[in-house]
């Protein structure tokens, strides 16, 4: 993934791609240089779910939901259920990191390839708080800032792990 926070053209489509773009790249860039033994640490006591790899399984699976089943309306794949909804954190700890980066990536891919053509304005299968709709335009917004927050949580993690600071 290239990591660029300007876009080629300045129509809003483009800007609004090079700006999610950016954050998922940002989140391999966090993941830089760690080891699988460093990417299941939780050093944050109240937070035993917020590694380095299920954060970014996490992200890969959200990448999933909220295109290719909410936006799209395509089957959830996900691993997680009723009974364990924050299951795409735990099975992250029994895969290599190489492994998770390499599915979110392919995760991006598949959804860039999937929404290529579609017009911003396009109203989603899904529905949020029951019964509202949303726009193509308002998954990609929400997608982006899911990630950059997330992004903000790898920085901590990741400065708490091993002293690397983020940039």
């Amino acid at each position: 993934m290239t990591r660029s926070d300007t876009p080629g053209t300045w129509d809003e489509r483009t800007t609004l791609d090079t700006f999610h773009d950016y954050a998922r790249a940002t989140v391999v860039h966090k993941c830089a240089g760690l080891d699988d033994e460093a990417a299941v640490k939780a050093p944050l006591p109240a937070s035993p779910l917020m590694t380095p790899a299920g954060i970014v399984n996490h992200l890969r699976w959200n990448e999933h939901y909220w295109f290719e089943v909410m936006f799209l309306g395509g089957t959830d794949l996900g691993p997680y259920t009723q009974d364990d909804p924050d299951a795409e954190f735990t099975v992250a700890l029994r895969v290599p990191l190489a492994q998770l980066l390499a599915e979110y990536e392919e995760q991006c891919e598949v959804v860039r390839r999937k929404i290529a053509g579609i017009g911003l304005d396009t109203m989603s299968h899904g529905t949020i708080s029951g019964d509202r709709h949303v726009t193509l335009r308002w998954v990609i917004g929400h997608m982006t800032e899911e990630t950059a927050r997330h992004n903000g949580h790898l920085d901590i993690i990741r400065e708490l792990i091993d002293g690397t600071k983020g940039d």
